[in-house]
Order: C-alpha cells, then sequence, then structure tokens
C-alpha cells in the first residue's frame, strides 16, 4: 500500500464505544484528520457511525484486546505508515511497519491495584505495560498523577511522559430545559429526587462506600424520598464487584437504588442535568471524565479525594476520604441542605467544565506528535 500524500496515521479504534479510552478516540479523531490521513483499525458498522470516518480508511479488525490473536493479527492489519497510534496500552508486541509508535497510557490501575487480580493476570499486565513503555516511542498519559504512578512502577523509563488534558463535549454535555429534563424522567422511570453514579461496579469504583453512605442518608426524615441512581450494568463485568448486590440486601435498600442499565448517549447528560448531586467514589482515576460531564450539566459533585481526582477537580468538588461512608454521607447532606453552598458548586463546575474542550486536548496531542 502507497502512503497518501499527508502523512498517515493508523490508529487502533476498537474501543471506539468504550468509555474513557473510547471518548478520547471520538473526540480526538476528527481533529488529527486536519493534519494526518487516518487509517482505523476496528469494527467497520460501529466506526462507520461517526460521520467523520467518511473521511478514513477503514480495515476491519476485531480480537479480544490481550489475546494472542489481538498480536499475530495485528503484525497484518497494520500497513506502512508513519504514525501508529495505540490508545490504550495493548500494543503490538512483534514488529509492524510504523515508523513511529505512540501509546496512550491512562492508568496504571492493574499495577496499582494488583491485589485484586490473580497471579497470572498481574504478571501479565506487568509484562504489557512494560512492553507498551519500551516499545512505543511517544509516551502519552492524561495527568500528572498517572504521569507519577508510571514512573513510580516503571522507573527505568527515565525519557519525557507527556501529558494531555481531556475535555467535554459541550455539544452533548451542557444546561437544559425543565421539559428535556421532564422527558428522561419518564423515559426511565426516575423520581424527581436522586443521587447519581455513573460508571461500571468493578471493585476499585469503590461503589460499596456510596452505597453504604446512601443507606445513612436514607434515614433522614428529608431523604426519605430520595434514590440512588447507577448508570451502568450491574452485571456482566469480567472484575465486577460480586459483593453489590449482597450489600443492597443486608442494608434493606433494594426499592431505592435504580440500575437503568443501558443510557442512550443524548439521554445521559440530561440524567446529570437532572441529579440532585452527582457522586463519584472511586479509588483509582488517570483522569475521571464523569464528574466532568456532570459540571458541564450544571450538576453538583462530590468525589474521592484519591487518585488524580482533586488534581483534576479542584476546588470544583467536594471531596471526602473514600474509606469513610460517614464522612460521605455529612458531605451529601451538608451539599443537599445548603442551598447557597449546593448553587456556589453548581457554579465552580460549569467555570472548570468550560476549561476543558477537546479542541485543547486534540492541539496539545498534535504538538507532541509534531516534536
Amino acid at each position: 500500500m502507497s502512503k497518501p500524500d499527508k502523512p498517515l496515521f493508523v490508529i487502533d479504534a476498537r474501543l471506539i464505544n468504550t468509555s474513557g479510552i473510547g471518548t478520547v478516540c471520538q473526540n480526538t479523531i476528527p481533529y488529527i484528520l486536519k493534519q494526518y490521513s487516518i487509517i482505523l483499525l476496528g469494527n467497520e458498522p460501529e466506526l462507520k457511525s461517526f460521520d467523520w470516518s467518511l473521511e478514513c480508511k477503514i480495515i476491519p479488525f476485531e480480537a479480544d484486546i490481550y489475546s494472542i490473536g489481538e498480536q499475530l493479527k495485528l503484525v497484518n492489519k497494520v500497513p506502512p505508515c508513519d504514525y501508529f497510534l495505540s490508545p490504550h496500552y495493548n500494543v503490538p508486541l512483534l514488529p509492524i511497519k510504523a515508523d513511529k509508535r505512540i501509546v496512550i497510557i491512562h492508568d496504571v490501575n492493574h499495577i496499582a491495584l494488583s491485589n485484586t487480580l490473580s497471579l497470572i493476570k498481574r504478571i501479565y499486565a506487568q509484562f504489557v505495560i512494560y512492553s507498551a513503555l519500551q516499545l512505543s516511542d511517544k509516551i502519552i498519559t492524561v495527568s500528572e498523577f498517572s504521569k507519577k504512578e508510571i514512573q513510580k512502577y516503571f522507573p527505568a523509563f527515565t525519557r519525557h511522559i507527556y501529558t494531555i488534558p481531556l475535555g467535554v463535549d459541550k455539544n452533548q454535555f451542557h444546561l437544559f430545559s425543565e421539559m428535556e429534563q421532564n422527558r428522561i424522567l419518564i423515559k426511565y422511570n426516575l423520581p424527581d429526587y436522586y443521587i447519581l453514579y455513573v460508571g461500571n461496579v468493578k471493585p476499585h469504583k469503590n461503589l460499596q462506600v456510596l452505597i453504604k453512605a446512601f443507606a445513612l442518608l436514607k434515614k433522614e426524615e428529608k431523604f426519605k424520598n430520595y434514590k440512588l441512581v447507577i448508570v451502568g450494568k450491574k452485571e456482566g463485568f469480567i472484575t465486577g464487584d460480586n459483593n453489590i448486590s449482597n450489600l443492597i440486601d443486608a442494608l434493606h435498600i433494594f426499592p431505592d437504588i435504580i440500575f437503568t442499565g443501558f443510557v442512550a448517549q443524548p439521554d445521559l447528560p440530561i440524567l446529570y442535568a437532572q441529579a440532585k448531586l452527582f457522586v463519584f467514589p472511586s479509588l483509582y482515576e488517570g483522569f475521571g471524565l464523569p464528574p466532568l460531564e456532570a459540571m458541564a450539566c450544571g450538576c453538583p459533585v462530590i468525589a474521592a479525594n484519591a487518585a488524580s481526582l482533586p488534581e483534576i477537580y479542584k476546588d470544583a468538588a467536594l471531596f471526602f476520604n473514600p474509606d469513610d461512608a460517614l464522612e460521605l454521607n455529612n458531605t451529601m447532606m451538608k451539599l443537599l441542605y445548603n442551598v447557597e453552598l449546593r448553587q456556589h458548586m453548581i457554579e465552580k463546575g460549569l467555570q472548570l467544565a468550560a476549561e476543558h474542550n477537546w479542541d485543547k486536548t486534540a492541539e496539545t496531542l498534535l504538538n507532541i506528535i509534531n516534536l
């Protein structure tokens, strides 16, 4: 295959519809197109659902990440190119026909939280991330926290690790009218008063602390009609937290917790906007996009004082000790009782969200690539 006039970028886009990694791909590829020709590897129908894909060539490629099949197929799937981008650390381990390799490592939770994995998975995670660092010409991450974590666990790599800020799509995440919010309440059969969590139920997401705090909140008469809405699947995660259901049953709050299951992307911003507050109790995040999305929709945020979250959200969120359900409960009550504080946090959140845009992310990414 001959190279086009513009430098050629090949991107592994199999994770295009995942949270985090997929969101970054969806919002940066259109900007990369301004300077480069692009070939995408991935599921063709999924990729063609994005308008900007019309300007890209698509090479169908489906293989489980971290699999032997993935590695064997990548060798033949990647055509001669100027740059190959891995948006996750599952990089090609065998030689490919790329002049330069770029990897984005969002976090190293599989290393930092290795006690949650089997011995085989721990060894494999160490090997794959080490290989990604060794084989890549440019290493990019999404926060100073993640940069320090990479350097902490892989001190042999002293060369520079670049950091790019993530953004929020203002066309999707913004303020909504009361009519739009009421439509979503009806569609998902949601109450007028609810606390929102968006994410999965993996152990490091620390959902158990939120559920315990919510159970304490429900003891207050004023909050008897509140529900906890969890956007994300209750089951089906490879490393899902099997104790969640047992905890909900033990606390006798099953009727007050709503698992929405799949939520259509256009509806998610309105769920943020309608929520009385958004809680993000995660113990480990390279960046953590959901709080930023909530802020852009005018929803006040409470986040764990852990990992990258204080760095990213500064004074635009209220923080709590992620091991302390009582402190989280007190913080939630403080924000729900104090109307002035609530409005102040909404305004701070809107200001912070306005500072984070994908133009800046893409510009920083392209500047790094062009160094």
